[in-house]
């Protein structure tokens, strides 16, 4: 695949995204049920859901025409030296947002992302509850667009100058579960620079879906995620027009290192903003 072709990345929309309506239905059916939570060995919840959803992705993506290997945070652990040889493959998050599942929120989603070359080329985030998807393409003509229902819209992040310019809020997209000190201070910090900050709590990859509909400007992520949370939404906002960035101002990459968790990372919807001020001492 050429990254500079967007073409290749078409023929994927409609399979994908009729799998992950799939197993968006598996989630929702035992979202309506009792169901048991089961502990995983870093501590991180597992339910029956996550494991339907695993099931139908892994087998629809193995399905494909075009094979490529498949990475899922319900796999299998896959070594490095295995994966540094693969410049294609599919990430996917099952179920992101377990603890929004169990808390029966709807703000949980299914991820698929097609990585190439350790950039998040194509991906596409379903939201069962709500029966949304958001599709993403970040490469050769970025675009991303939103599905409910029959309905397509193209969406885009918007720009931070006319918000400044008019003394409007700096609307800072923070996680529903997970916070820290550390993003207490930052959050302050940018309070100081740009004035007032409102922060929009919310689970799961929807914090980059709702960068890429315009309707927040920044999520900063000082705690850890891995690259199965990030890379479908990633694709998306990018898509979209924003970014997501190192807080050393590079971009996310994907399997380029032994371990599967991202650094700290700042998801903008303004890429043309200089942020680096905020961000160094972060780096």
């Amino acid at each position: 695949m050429n990254t500079s072709d967007p073409l290749p990345l078409d023929r994927f929309v409609d399979p994908v995204v009729a799998m992950v309506e799939s197993a968006g239905r598996e989630i929702m059916r035992i979202y309506a049920q009792d169901f048991t939570v089961e502990t995983k060995s870093d501590d991180s919840p597992l339910t029956q859901a996550d494991l339907a959803s695993h099931g139908v992705l892994v087998a629809s993506l193995e399905s494909l025409p075009q094979r490529w290997p498949v990475l899922s945070e319900e796999s299998a652990k896959v070594d490095f030296a295995t994966r540094a040889a693969w410049p294609t493959y599919w990430l996917v998050d099952p179920l992101d947002g377990t603890k929004e599942f169990i808390a029966k929120n709807g703000e949980f989603t299914v991820n698929v992302a097609l990585v190439h070359e350790h950039r998040a080329v194509f991906g596409v985030v379903g939201v069962p509850a709500r029966e949304e998807i958001f599709v993403g393409f970040n490469a050769g003509a970025p675009r991303a667009m939103r599905f409910n229902g029959t309905r397509e819209t193209q969406i885009s992040t918007r720009p931070l100058a006319p918000r400044l310019e008019q003394g409007l809020a700096l609307e800072v997209v923070a996680s529903r579960s997970h916070g820290s000190e550390s993003l207490e201070q930052l959050l302050g910090e940018i309070g100081e620079a740009y004035g007032e900050v409102q922060r929009v709590p919310v689970g799961s990859a929807l914090k980059f879906c709702i960068l890429a509909i315009g309707e927040a400007d920044l999520y900063p992520r000082l705690g850890l995620t891995s690259e199965w949370d990030t890379a479908a939404a990633h694709a998306v906002l990018e898509g979209a027009g924003g970014a997501v960035l190192r807080f050393d101002g590079e971009p996310l990459a994907y399997n380029t290192k032994d371990s599967l968790l991202n650094p700290f990372f700042v998801a903008v919807a303004d890429a043309s903003h200089d942020w680096g001020a905020i961000f160094e001492p972060y780096a």
